[in-house]
């Protein structure tokens, strides 16, 4: 899992205006599919999640957890993910929201 520079220098931005962040990824129906960013266990995770990741981000002192659904996971077990951001603003509570921009997943299979 990677960020692209865009989304790492929009998540030290975050991070400098909530503190410590986490990402999570539900895999519901259309903003639900996208990553969500949130202040740190400010999302509570449980058994049906699985960490994916922990990502370090230059200029961010703590890594930033990367959850995402068990059943989500399981369709894009054979993926490289990739964190990216675009203008448009999602209709979910993630911090980017005010931004006027969102989150999104980029994937690629693993292999190619």
């Amino acid at each position: 899992m990677e960020l692209t520079p865009a989304a790492a220098d929009l998540v030290r931005r975050l991070r400098e205006a909530h503190g410590p962040l986490m990402f999570h990824q539900s895999g519901g129906c259309c903003d639900g599919s996208a990553p969500m960013c949130y202040p740190y266990g400010e999302f509570r995770t449980g058994g049906s999640d699985v960490l994916l990741a922990s990502l370090d981000v230059d200029g961010v002192a703590e890594s930033v957890p990367f959850w995402m659904s068990k059943s989500q996971f399981e369709l894009w077990a054979h993926t490289r993910l990739i964190v990216d951001v675009v203008e448009g603003r999602g209709s979910g509570f993630s911090l980017e929201a005010p931004e006027g921009v969102r989150f999104l997943i980029r994937s690629r299979l693993v292999g190619l």
